[in-house]
């Protein structure tokens, strides 16, 4: 199929995150697959940040000499095979080891699609990279969507995401056959501009601190909202999965029109407007005394935590004091490393005071992230950079 570039941009991204999606849905049921508790399974769940934490450290700066048509084409269904085949297994650290094999592909991916879709951009002097996070969470409520509706029809996790490998590889033989990869931006960091491990700065641990949050709940939402509508409310794997896609939905449609809100109200507004969101929406997830409510509090979680990050690396890259790929890989790296963390936090506070607990450890986070938000706005601290 003959796609305009930044259609096959989003089409990557939307396959990506449906490769992902379809595991989180099932978890309530891999769980007793594997007969743990919350603590263990938080455990097992780090699997695929941490191979994705050791893939964007030491992998993904070389891909270039492998070529990005070749990568892409190559890794994009491994994502779907591993989490498949991580949905097998029957001991925690089998399917910790599968999760690692596949964090380390998604770390790869990640890059490539975010890289491609920066330099779509240039190509197109328009902004695509928010509406491309967007089909990212479309992506995830599609596989979340899928949970549900095969959960319904009584298909078990691994026939389910057996399903999900074969959709991948026909999608991307209908969408992604023709893409070719886009020409490297003049200004482009080369792989020597950027340290393997970036140390943060003041400016940029404040900027941590505000997406601290925003990757915590995003996480939690994926990660255990599904346990959480199945130990709160009894529910079955059908709206258990749904949790997941609500999550994720708001999330897209939120992405959708980030950039719009912010040229229209500024960063300071936008941000404010995101985590106070987030944190009503954090609170009546822990309060909740009805399906519905619960359902209501994930939808403004993800309406929460959908820009954040996005507005923290634009502040990073902002930055006058350092190059701006600097400033941006020691935030997304320490991002990972809270992602890398929350799972098994998450899980053992879940498993030893219960699952509203999980959540409710993440209001202080969201408390500090509204303190410190106007790091997010670089012209409030004169510390915007005279870079185009």
């Amino acid at each position: 199929m003959n796609l305009p570039a930044h259609f096959r941009v989003f089409a990557a991204f939307f396959l990506y995150s449906f490769s992902l999606g379809g595991f989180y849905p099932r978890l309530p049921e891999i769980q007793e697959r594997l007969g743990v508790q919350e603590g263990a399974l938080g455990l097992g769940l780090i699997g695929v940040a941490s191979g994705t934490l050791v893939s964007l450290t030491f992998i993904a700066p070389k891909l270039e000499r492998f070529g990005y048509r070749r990568v892409l084409l190559t890794l994009m269904p491994l994502v779907s095979i591993g989490m498949w085949a991580a949905s097998l297994a029957t001991q925690t650290w089998v399917m910790f080891m599968g999760l690692v094999a596949t964090g380390l592909v998604v770390g790869c991916v990640e890059t490539l699609v975010n890289v491609e879709a920066d330099r779509v951009e240039h190509q197109l002097k328009r902004r695509i990279m928010n509406r491309a996070h967007g089909f990212w969470s479309f992506g995830f409520f599609s596989a979340g969507a899928l949970s549900a509706m095969l959960a319904r029809a009584s298909w078990t996790p691994q026939e389910q995401l057996a399903l999900s490998v074969a959709l991948v590889l026909a999608l991307m033989a209908i969408l992604l056959s023709g893409y070719q990869a886009a020409p490297v931006r003049p200004t482009q960091s080369t792989d020597q501009d950027t340290p393997r491990w970036a140390t943060p700065t003041r400016s940029i641990w404040l900027l941590v601190s505000v997406c601290a949050s925003a990757l915590l709940l995003e996480g939690a939402g994926f990660d255990w909202s599904a346990i959480y509508m199945r130990d709160a409310f009894g529910s079955d794997p059908a709206q258990a999965a749904l949790a997941v896609s609500v999550v994720a939905f708001a999330q897209g449609i939120t992405r959708f029109n980030a950039d719009r809100f912010v040229q229209r109200f500024g960063v300071a507004r936008v941000s404010t407007m995101l985590l106070t969101i987030m944190l009503a929406g954090n609170v009546l997830v822990v309060i909740a005394t009805a399906p519905e409510w619960a359902m209501l509090g994930f939808a403004m979680l993800g309406v929460g935590s959908s820009a954040i990050f996005p507005l923290a690396v634009s502040a990073a890259a902002q930055r006058q004091d350092r190059p701006a790929a600097v400033n941006v890989s020691a935030l997304a790296q320490n991002g990972f490393i809270i992602f890398l963390l929350a799972p098994p936090l998450l899980g053992f506070v879940a498993e030893h005071a219960g699952v509203r607990a999980a959540f409710a450890v993440c209001v202080p986070m969201v408390l500090i992230s509204l303190y410190n938000r106007k790091a997010l706005d670089p012209e409030a601290d004169g510390e915007t950079s005279s870079r185009k």
